[in-house]
């Protein structure tokens, strides 16, 4: 017992110095974005509180900062993304785990093999591709490559989760006269809503957060994302950090709550079928 109390306390005090470590950049981030540059230069200390909160900061960021405007683009972007990989990965799971077909395990093989590919080698032909095809400077573009190089995981991740229902779900449906569409949509989707749920977070995250992809393909100012608008923040306001700072926190608020909102089904998602019987 003795034992057990000592590794729980040991485990508890390194969770907590590493949550604690992971959340200083966030506290100084968040400090900076309410003080001046003159309280900044002057204070001896990161993690000293404002005098006096300069909220005019998110303002600035947001107007003149177009940070609005990124913010928008990086939605419509990632939301179509998400939906698209979600009904297409989904599609294709239930095709690898309900259909039996010669090239069943190539196929599967294939989704897997993408996930493999490092994107860096791909980079110069996706480039030549999209300006060849008027795809180059598009939201359609973005989507695009997105759908493309999340589908594997998503296919993986999805099929994994498929393959513990029940088959006799979908036969008792067949018998019913249930055409392989209803199947998937009234019977296979309700059931893996919490995956479902769990994959959207992430994936939400991941194309939020996408700088790469939107650096190649993105050129117009009006099309990019709020990596790349931090990026323009960082050349247009290279000496005042409070305004960088607080399109950080900006650009960080939406993948915070969407996460907030979902907790519940990302759990869910995660610890489905950890427990039988």
């Amino acid at each position: 017992m003795k034992n057990q109390a000592g590794k729980k306390t040991t485990f508890s005090v390194i969770s907590l110095f590493l949550v604690v470590i992971w959340l200083v950049p966030i506290i100084i981030t968040v400090l900076i974005s309410f003080k001046s540059m003159d309280v900044i230069s002057t204070s001896n200390s990161w993690f000293a509180l404002p005098e006096s909160f300069h909220f005019n900061n998110y303002i600035k960021a947001w107007q003149e900062g177009n940070m609005s405007r990124y913010s928008l683009n990086s939605f419509i972007i990632t939301s179509v993304s998400v939906i698209g990989t979600l009904f297409l990965s989904s599609l294709s799971a239930f095709a690898l785990s309900w259909y039996k077909f010669k090239l069943q395990k190539f196929f599967l093989i294939m989704f897997i093999a993408g996930m493999l590919i490092p994107v860096q080698m791909v980079i110069i032909p996706v480039f030549n591709l999209y300006n060849k095809t008027g795809l180059y400077n598009t939201y359609l573009g973005i989507i695009m490559v997105n759908l493309a190089f999340q589908l594997g995981f998503c296919t993986f991740f999805l099929r994994n989760f498929m393959i513990t229902i029940p088959k006799s779900l979908f036969e008792a449906g067949k018998i019913d006269g249930a055409s392989d569409f209803t199947i998937y949509w009234k019977i296979m989707m309700p059931l893996i809503s919490p995956a479902l749920a769990a994959l959207g977070i992430l994936q939400f995250t991941w194309i939020w957060n996408d700088y790469l992809w939107s650096l190649v393909l993105v050129q117009s100012d009006n099309l990019k994302p709020v990596t790349l608008g931090l990026a323009n923040l960082q050349g247009k306001w290279v000496t005042d950090w409070t305004i960088v700072a607080s399109g950080s926190i900006i650009a960080a608020l939406v993948p915070i709550v969407i996460f907030l909102l979902f907790q519940k089904y990302f759990i869910d998602g995660l610890t489905v079928g950890s427990v039988k019987g």
